[in-house]
Protein backbone atom coordinates (compact mmCIF):
# COMPACT_ATOMS: atom_id res chain seq x y z
CA UNK A 1 0.00 0.00 0.00
CA UNK A 2 1.45 3.71 -1.21
CA UNK A 3 1.53 6.03 1.50
CA UNK A 4 1.02 10.13 0.62
CA UNK A 5 2.86 12.59 3.11
CA UNK A 6 1.62 15.93 2.91
CA UNK A 7 3.94 18.61 2.28
CA UNK A 8 5.48 19.97 6.08
CA UNK A 9 3.77 22.99 4.92
CA UNK A 10 0.22 21.77 3.98
CA UNK A 11 0.42 20.17 7.30
CA UNK A 12 1.24 23.11 9.18
CA UNK A 13 -1.68 24.91 7.40
CA UNK A 14 -4.42 22.50 8.19
CA UNK A 15 -3.53 22.29 11.68
CA UNK A 16 -3.95 25.86 11.61
CA UNK A 17 -7.11 25.80 10.16
CA UNK A 18 -8.18 23.07 12.42
CA UNK A 19 -7.58 25.45 15.47
CA UNK A 20 -9.81 28.08 13.54
CA UNK A 21 -12.54 25.91 13.34
CA UNK A 22 -12.20 24.53 17.13
CA UNK A 23 -13.20 28.39 17.87
CA UNK A 24 -16.36 28.32 15.68
CA UNK A 25 -19.89 27.49 16.13
CA UNK A 26 -20.29 25.39 13.84
CA UNK A 27 -23.69 25.59 12.17
CA UNK A 28 -23.64 29.41 12.65
CA UNK A 29 -21.95 32.56 10.15
CA UNK A 30 -19.94 31.98 6.99
CA UNK A 31 -18.64 28.09 8.85
CA UNK A 32 -22.22 26.89 8.87
CA UNK A 33 -23.05 27.85 5.34
CA UNK A 34 -19.74 25.84 4.11
CA UNK A 35 -20.34 22.71 5.77
CA UNK A 36 -23.79 22.73 5.15
CA UNK A 37 -23.39 23.10 2.03
CA UNK A 38 -20.53 20.76 1.01
CA UNK A 39 -19.11 19.14 4.22
CA UNK A 40 -17.31 16.50 1.96
CA UNK A 41 -15.43 19.53 0.30
CA UNK A 42 -14.76 21.16 3.99
CA UNK A 43 -13.43 18.11 5.13
CA UNK A 44 -10.83 17.73 2.06
CA UNK A 45 -9.94 21.08 3.46
CA UNK A 46 -9.07 19.71 6.67
CA UNK A 47 -7.42 16.59 6.09
CA UNK A 48 -5.12 18.51 3.37
CA UNK A 49 -6.02 16.65 0.45
CA UNK A 50 -7.48 19.84 -0.89
CA UNK A 51 -6.47 23.71 -0.29
CA UNK A 52 -9.27 26.16 0.20
CA UNK A 53 -9.46 29.18 -1.61
CA UNK A 54 -8.46 31.99 0.31
CA UNK A 55 -11.93 33.78 0.74
CA UNK A 56 -13.08 30.82 2.35
CA UNK A 57 -10.50 30.72 5.07
CA UNK A 58 -10.81 34.82 5.02
CA UNK A 59 -14.66 34.40 5.40
CA UNK A 60 -13.77 31.67 8.42
CA UNK A 61 -11.93 34.15 10.06
CA UNK A 62 -14.77 37.25 9.71
CA UNK A 63 -16.74 34.76 11.92
CA UNK A 64 -14.63 34.82 14.59
CA UNK A 65 -14.52 39.05 14.39
CA UNK A 66 -10.69 38.73 13.15
CA UNK A 67 -9.89 41.60 10.97
CA UNK A 68 -7.21 40.83 8.18
CA UNK A 69 -4.49 42.74 10.03
CA UNK A 70 -4.74 40.69 13.38
CA UNK A 71 -2.02 38.37 14.28
CA UNK A 72 -4.10 35.27 13.45
CA UNK A 73 -5.35 36.38 10.19
CA UNK A 74 -1.16 37.26 9.25
CA UNK A 75 -0.31 33.71 10.60
CA UNK A 76 -3.14 32.48 8.78
CA UNK A 77 -2.59 33.61 5.04
CA UNK A 78 1.29 33.57 5.43
CA UNK A 79 0.63 29.33 6.01
CA UNK A 80 -1.73 29.16 2.74
CA UNK A 81 0.98 30.83 0.82
CA UNK A 82 3.00 28.16 2.07
CA UNK A 83 0.93 25.63 1.40
CA UNK A 84 -0.39 26.78 -1.89
CA UNK A 85 3.48 27.31 -3.09
CA UNK A 86 4.11 23.55 -1.83
CA UNK A 87 1.39 21.97 -3.50
CA UNK A 88 2.35 24.24 -6.81
CA UNK A 89 5.84 22.75 -7.02
CA UNK A 90 3.93 19.21 -7.47
CA UNK A 91 4.39 17.60 -11.14
CA UNK A 92 1.37 18.96 -13.18
CA UNK A 93 0.68 21.60 -11.10
CA UNK A 94 0.39 24.09 -13.98
CA UNK A 95 -2.01 22.28 -15.89
CA UNK A 96 -4.13 21.46 -13.04
CA UNK A 97 -4.05 24.91 -12.34
CA UNK A 98 -4.45 26.67 -15.61
CA UNK A 99 -7.56 24.15 -15.81
CA UNK A 100 -9.15 25.59 -12.53
CA UNK A 101 -8.27 29.23 -13.80
CA UNK A 102 -10.12 28.83 -17.01
CA UNK A 103 -13.37 27.15 -14.69
CA UNK A 104 -13.23 29.62 -12.60
CA UNK A 105 -12.97 32.44 -15.51
CA UNK A 106 -16.47 31.14 -16.52
CA UNK A 107 -17.78 30.78 -13.47
CA UNK A 108 -16.98 34.59 -12.94
CA UNK A 109 -18.61 35.48 -15.98
CA UNK A 110 -21.41 33.29 -15.46
CA UNK A 111 -22.42 35.50 -11.75
CA UNK A 112 -21.54 38.55 -13.62
CA UNK A 113 -24.31 37.72 -15.88
CA UNK A 114 -26.88 36.30 -12.94
CA UNK A 115 -25.69 39.65 -11.06
CA UNK A 116 -26.79 41.67 -14.14
CA UNK A 117 -30.24 40.18 -14.45
CA UNK A 118 -31.13 40.09 -10.75
CA UNK A 119 -30.11 43.86 -10.72
CA UNK A 120 -33.49 45.49 -10.82
CA UNK A 121 -34.65 42.78 -7.47
CA UNK A 122 -32.90 43.52 -4.36
CA UNK A 123 -32.70 40.95 -2.25
CA UNK A 124 -31.18 38.08 -0.77
CA UNK A 125 -31.29 36.49 -4.33
CA UNK A 126 -29.01 39.94 -5.72
CA UNK A 127 -26.92 39.77 -2.11
CA UNK A 128 -25.86 35.48 -3.13
CA UNK A 129 -25.23 36.21 -6.80
CA UNK A 130 -22.77 39.81 -5.62
CA UNK A 131 -21.08 37.11 -3.41
CA UNK A 132 -20.40 34.16 -6.12
CA UNK A 133 -19.05 37.20 -8.13
CA UNK A 134 -16.41 38.41 -5.84
CA UNK A 135 -15.57 35.12 -4.79
CA UNK A 136 -15.21 34.13 -8.19
CA UNK A 137 -13.22 37.01 -9.60
CA UNK A 138 -11.09 36.49 -6.28
CA UNK A 139 -10.20 33.11 -7.46
CA UNK A 140 -9.02 34.35 -10.49
CA UNK A 141 -6.75 36.55 -9.11
CA UNK A 142 -5.27 33.58 -6.48
CA UNK A 143 -5.03 31.57 -9.26
CA UNK A 144 -3.43 33.52 -11.71
CA UNK A 145 -0.73 34.64 -9.64
CA UNK A 146 -0.57 30.54 -8.53
CA UNK A 147 -0.17 29.54 -12.24
CA UNK A 148 2.41 32.53 -13.44
CA UNK A 149 4.52 31.88 -10.58
CA UNK A 150 4.54 28.19 -11.47
CA UNK A 151 5.96 29.26 -14.86
CA UNK A 152 7.90 31.84 -13.75
CA UNK A 153 10.04 28.66 -11.86
CA UNK A 154 9.48 26.77 -14.77
CA UNK A 155 11.07 29.11 -17.35
CA UNK A 156 14.01 29.97 -14.70
CA UNK A 157 14.82 26.35 -12.83
CA UNK A 158 13.13 25.59 -9.75
CA UNK A 159 12.84 28.39 -7.14
CA UNK A 160 11.98 27.65 -3.43
CA UNK A 161 9.37 29.26 -2.12
CA UNK A 162 6.79 31.78 -3.92
CA UNK A 163 9.03 34.29 -5.60
CA UNK A 164 9.44 33.55 -8.94
CA UNK A 165 12.49 32.54 -10.72
CA UNK A 166 15.53 35.46 -12.23
CA UNK A 167 14.43 38.01 -14.84
CA UNK A 168 10.23 37.13 -14.43
CA UNK A 169 8.68 40.15 -14.02
CA UNK A 170 6.14 40.55 -10.86
CA UNK A 171 3.23 42.77 -11.72
CA UNK A 172 3.76 46.12 -9.89
CA UNK A 173 2.06 46.91 -6.12
CA UNK A 174 0.59 49.79 -4.79
CA UNK A 175 3.54 51.62 -2.24
CA UNK A 176 3.59 50.49 0.21
CA UNK A 177 1.84 47.27 -0.36
CA UNK A 178 -1.61 47.05 1.44
CA UNK A 179 -3.02 44.28 3.45
CA UNK A 180 -4.03 41.54 1.36
CA UNK A 181 -7.58 41.28 0.32
CA UNK A 182 -9.47 39.55 -2.47
CA UNK A 183 -9.42 41.62 -5.61
CA UNK A 184 -11.64 41.26 -8.60
CA UNK A 185 -10.24 40.82 -12.41
CA UNK A 186 -12.10 40.63 -15.53
CA UNK A 187 -11.65 38.22 -17.76
CA UNK A 188 -11.10 37.40 -21.36
CA UNK A 189 -12.45 33.80 -21.65
CA UNK A 190 -16.23 34.06 -23.75
CA UNK A 191 -19.32 34.05 -21.82
CA UNK A 192 -21.28 31.10 -21.29
CA UNK A 193 -24.51 30.39 -22.63
CA UNK A 194 -27.33 32.00 -20.16
CA UNK A 195 -29.02 29.58 -18.05
CA UNK A 196 -31.48 29.55 -15.28
CA UNK A 197 -29.26 27.72 -12.98
CA UNK A 198 -27.46 28.53 -9.96
CA UNK A 199 -23.76 29.63 -10.77
CA UNK A 200 -21.72 26.50 -9.42
CA UNK A 201 -18.24 26.23 -7.83
CA UNK A 202 -17.98 30.07 -7.32
CA UNK A 203 -18.35 29.27 -3.85
CA UNK A 204 -16.25 25.70 -3.73
CA UNK A 205 -14.38 26.32 -6.41
CA UNK A 206 -12.01 23.14 -4.89
CA UNK A 207 -15.21 20.73 -6.28
CA UNK A 208 -15.98 20.38 -10.50
CA UNK A 209 -19.61 19.55 -9.29
CA UNK A 210 -22.45 21.02 -7.24
CA UNK A 211 -26.04 21.15 -6.78
CA UNK A 212 -27.09 23.29 -9.89
CA UNK A 213 -30.86 23.09 -8.73
CA UNK A 214 -32.26 26.57 -7.17
CA UNK A 215 -33.20 26.63 -3.67
CA UNK A 216 -37.13 27.26 -2.85
CA UNK A 217 -36.26 29.40 0.01
CA UNK A 218 -33.07 32.16 -0.29
CA UNK A 219 -31.42 32.85 3.19
CA UNK A 220 -29.47 35.92 3.66
CA UNK A 221 -26.27 36.08 3.61
CA UNK A 222 -24.00 35.50 6.78
CA UNK A 223 -22.83 39.11 8.82
CA UNK A 224 -19.20 39.19 8.21
CA UNK A 225 -17.73 39.15 11.76
CA UNK A 226 -19.33 40.29 14.89
CA UNK A 227 -22.79 42.12 14.52
CA UNK A 228 -21.79 45.69 15.46
CA UNK A 229 -21.88 46.41 19.01
CA UNK A 230 -20.17 48.54 21.23
CA UNK A 231 -19.47 52.14 21.71
CA UNK A 232 -19.85 53.15 18.41
CA UNK A 233 -22.92 51.38 17.75
CA UNK A 234 -25.45 52.80 20.57
CA UNK A 235 -23.93 51.44 23.72
CA UNK A 236 -24.72 47.80 23.50
CA UNK A 237 -22.69 45.27 25.41
CA UNK A 238 -20.67 42.94 23.28
CA UNK A 239 -17.72 42.98 21.25
CA UNK A 240 -15.11 46.17 21.49
CA UNK A 241 -15.47 48.78 18.48
CA UNK A 242 -13.18 48.37 15.25
CA UNK A 243 -9.90 50.04 15.74
CA UNK A 244 -10.28 54.06 14.28
CA UNK A 245 -8.52 54.36 11.08
CA UNK A 246 -5.11 56.12 10.93
CA UNK A 247 -5.50 59.96 9.04
CA UNK A 248 -4.39 59.56 5.36
CA UNK A 249 -1.05 61.41 4.77
CA UNK A 250 -1.45 63.22 1.70
CA UNK A 251 2.20 62.33 0.40
CA UNK A 252 1.79 59.41 0.76
CA UNK A 253 -1.57 58.69 -1.21
CA UNK A 254 -0.62 61.13 -3.98
CA UNK A 255 2.27 58.95 -4.62
CA UNK A 256 -0.07 55.42 -3.81
CA UNK A 257 -2.30 56.96 -5.94
CA UNK A 258 0.78 58.06 -8.80
CA UNK A 259 2.47 54.20 -8.51
CA UNK A 260 -0.85 52.58 -8.68
CA UNK A 261 -1.50 54.49 -12.42
CA UNK A 262 1.53 54.14 -13.79
CA UNK A 263 1.15 50.25 -12.53
CA UNK A 264 -1.86 50.24 -14.67
CA UNK A 265 -1.05 51.84 -17.74
CA UNK A 266 2.28 49.39 -17.76
CA UNK A 267 -0.15 46.43 -17.46
CA UNK A 268 -2.64 47.26 -19.59
CA UNK A 269 0.60 47.71 -22.46
CA UNK A 270 1.72 44.11 -21.77
CA UNK A 271 -1.79 42.63 -22.39
CA UNK A 272 -2.44 41.60 -18.77
CA UNK A 273 -5.42 43.44 -17.95
CA UNK A 274 -6.95 41.24 -15.31
CA UNK A 275 -3.79 41.70 -13.14
CA UNK A 276 -4.32 45.54 -13.88
CA UNK A 277 -8.09 45.07 -12.59
CA UNK A 278 -6.67 43.53 -9.35
CA UNK A 279 -3.77 45.40 -8.66
CA UNK A 280 -6.61 48.34 -9.29
CA UNK A 281 -8.76 46.91 -6.22
CA UNK A 282 -5.97 46.41 -4.26
CA UNK A 283 -6.49 50.24 -2.85
CA UNK A 284 -9.79 48.83 -0.96
CA UNK A 285 -7.32 47.24 1.15
CA UNK A 286 -5.39 50.16 1.94
CA UNK A 287 -6.43 53.12 4.11
CA UNK A 288 -9.74 54.64 2.60
CA UNK A 289 -8.32 58.17 3.37
CA UNK A 290 -5.84 57.38 -0.06
CA UNK A 291 -8.67 56.85 -2.26
CA UNK A 292 -10.15 60.27 -2.98
CA UNK A 293 -6.19 61.10 -4.41
CA UNK A 294 -6.39 57.74 -6.44
CA UNK A 295 -9.95 59.00 -7.98
CA UNK A 296 -8.26 62.55 -8.94
CA UNK A 297 -5.44 60.79 -10.28
CA UNK A 298 -7.35 58.06 -12.25
CA UNK A 299 -9.51 60.97 -13.48
CA UNK A 300 -6.34 62.71 -14.25
CA UNK A 301 -5.35 59.87 -16.69
CA UNK A 302 -8.36 59.26 -18.13
CA UNK A 303 -8.90 56.14 -16.48
CA UNK A 304 -12.81 57.37 -14.91
CA UNK A 305 -14.02 54.22 -15.85
CA UNK A 306 -11.57 52.34 -13.65
CA UNK A 307 -12.89 54.60 -10.87
CA UNK A 308 -16.40 53.22 -11.33
CA UNK A 309 -15.71 50.04 -11.10
CA UNK A 310 -13.88 50.54 -7.37
CA UNK A 311 -16.48 52.13 -6.36
CA UNK A 312 -18.72 49.61 -7.36
CA UNK A 313 -16.51 47.04 -5.80
CA UNK A 314 -16.40 48.76 -2.81
CA UNK A 315 -19.79 48.74 -1.92
CA UNK A 316 -19.71 45.03 -1.39
CA UNK A 317 -16.98 45.81 1.13
CA UNK A 318 -18.12 44.80 5.14
CA UNK A 319 -20.09 47.54 6.68
CA UNK A 320 -17.47 48.83 8.98
CA UNK A 321 -14.73 49.18 5.73
CA UNK A 322 -17.97 50.76 3.51
CA UNK A 323 -19.04 53.47 6.24
CA UNK A 324 -15.07 54.24 6.03
CA UNK A 325 -14.75 54.58 2.52
CA UNK A 326 -17.93 56.34 1.95
CA UNK A 327 -16.95 58.99 5.36
CA UNK A 328 -13.44 59.51 3.16
CA UNK A 329 -14.82 60.56 0.16
CA UNK A 330 -17.37 63.16 2.14
CA UNK A 331 -14.69 64.56 3.88
CA UNK A 332 -12.64 64.91 0.44
CA UNK A 333 -15.23 66.58 -1.23
CA UNK A 334 -16.60 64.07 -3.29
CA UNK A 335 -20.07 64.06 -2.15
CA UNK A 336 -21.14 63.10 -5.75
CA UNK A 337 -18.70 59.25 -5.64
CA UNK A 338 -20.13 58.87 -1.90
CA UNK A 339 -23.75 58.89 -2.78
CA UNK A 340 -23.08 56.59 -5.30
CA UNK A 341 -21.11 54.12 -3.43
CA UNK A 342 -24.06 54.46 -0.41
CA UNK A 343 -26.72 53.74 -4.09
CA UNK A 344 -24.93 50.81 -5.34
CA UNK A 345 -24.30 49.31 -0.97
CA UNK A 346 -27.98 48.78 -0.18
CA UNK A 347 -28.57 45.37 -1.94
CA UNK A 348 -26.65 44.11 1.10
CA UNK A 349 -28.44 42.01 4.06
CA UNK A 350 -29.69 44.91 6.26
CA UNK A 351 -27.76 44.02 9.38
CA UNK A 352 -24.94 44.75 7.08
CA UNK A 353 -26.46 48.42 6.63
CA UNK A 354 -27.87 48.72 10.43
CA UNK A 355 -23.76 48.61 11.21
CA UNK A 356 -22.60 50.72 8.15
CA UNK A 357 -25.28 53.66 9.44
CA UNK A 358 -24.07 53.02 13.01
CA UNK A 359 -20.32 53.51 11.85
CA UNK A 360 -21.45 56.43 9.59
CA UNK A 361 -23.18 58.15 12.30
CA UNK A 362 -20.71 57.71 15.07
CA UNK A 363 -17.79 58.91 13.06
CA UNK A 364 -19.57 62.25 12.79
CA UNK A 365 -21.30 61.86 9.10
CA UNK A 366 -25.10 62.17 10.32
CA UNK A 367 -26.00 63.48 6.18
CA UNK A 368 -23.99 60.40 4.47
CA UNK A 369 -26.26 57.76 7.28
CA UNK A 370 -29.08 59.43 6.11
CA UNK A 371 -28.08 59.63 2.69
CA UNK A 372 -27.81 55.63 2.57
CA UNK A 373 -31.42 54.77 4.80
CA UNK A 374 -32.87 57.03 2.09
CA UNK A 375 -31.17 55.37 -1.04
CA UNK A 376 -32.30 52.10 0.66
CA UNK A 377 -35.85 53.31 0.90
CA UNK A 378 -36.10 53.56 -2.62
CA UNK A 379 -35.02 50.63 -3.41
CA UNK A 380 -35.79 48.45 -1.42
CA UNK A 381 -39.58 47.79 -0.15
CA UNK A 382 -40.88 48.71 3.31
CA UNK A 383 -41.23 45.55 4.58
CA UNK A 384 -37.58 45.14 4.12
CA UNK A 385 -37.13 48.94 6.37
CA UNK A 386 -39.58 47.56 8.84
CA UNK A 387 -36.90 44.77 9.38
CA UNK A 388 -33.65 47.34 9.54
CA UNK A 389 -35.74 48.69 11.86
CA UNK A 390 -36.47 46.09 14.36
CA UNK A 391 -32.60 45.82 14.85
CA UNK A 392 -32.28 48.96 16.60
CA UNK A 393 -35.92 50.57 16.96
CA UNK A 394 -34.74 53.28 18.94
CA UNK A 395 -32.01 54.82 16.30
CA UNK A 396 -33.30 53.51 13.16
CA UNK A 397 -37.25 54.10 13.26
CA UNK A 398 -36.97 57.88 13.72
CA UNK A 399 -33.87 58.18 11.07
CA UNK A 400 -36.05 56.01 8.70
CA UNK A 401 -39.08 58.07 8.98
CA UNK A 402 -36.94 60.81 8.44
CA UNK A 403 -35.17 60.00 5.15
CA UNK A 404 -38.78 58.58 3.49
CA UNK A 405 -40.43 61.80 4.18
CA UNK A 406 -37.32 63.25 2.27
CA UNK A 407 -38.26 61.23 -0.45
CA UNK A 408 -41.74 61.17 -0.71
CA UNK A 409 -44.95 61.46 0.87
CA UNK A 410 -46.07 58.22 -0.21
CA UNK A 411 -42.90 56.21 0.48
CA UNK A 412 -42.99 58.12 4.40
CA UNK A 413 -46.93 56.40 4.16
CA UNK A 414 -45.92 52.87 3.09
CA UNK A 415 -42.83 53.06 5.47
CA UNK A 416 -45.37 54.07 8.34
CA UNK A 417 -47.90 51.27 7.58
CA UNK A 418 -44.75 48.91 7.76
CA UNK A 419 -43.73 49.91 10.87
CA UNK A 420 -47.08 49.88 12.65
CA UNK A 421 -47.60 46.11 11.18
CA UNK A 422 -44.05 44.84 12.32
CA UNK A 423 -45.05 46.72 16.02
CA UNK A 424 -42.77 49.36 16.00
CA UNK A 425 -45.11 52.39 15.17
Amino acid sequence: MTVHQLPVELVAFTGWLSELAGRLRPGGGWYGVFAARDPDGLRACFDGTELPPWDVVESLLQDLGEPPGAPRAVRGRALHQAAAAARDRAPGAASTLADRLHSMEREAHAAAARVHRLADMPGPELAWARDDLRRARARVVELAGRLERVEARGAAGPVPGLGPGPGAAPAPRLAPPPAPAPGPAPTSAPPPPQSTRRPRGARYAWLDSADGGQAAAVPELPVGGAPPRGARFGGAPGAPAPAPVPAADPGQAERAAGNAVYALRRLRAQGRGGDAHGLLCEALAGPPGWLPALAAELHRAGLAADWATLLWEAASLPPARLAAVAGALADAGRPHDCDQLLRQGVARPVAELAGACAVLSAEGHHAEAQALLAAFLRARTPADAARLAALDPAALTPRLLAAARAVSPSRERDLLHALRVAGLA
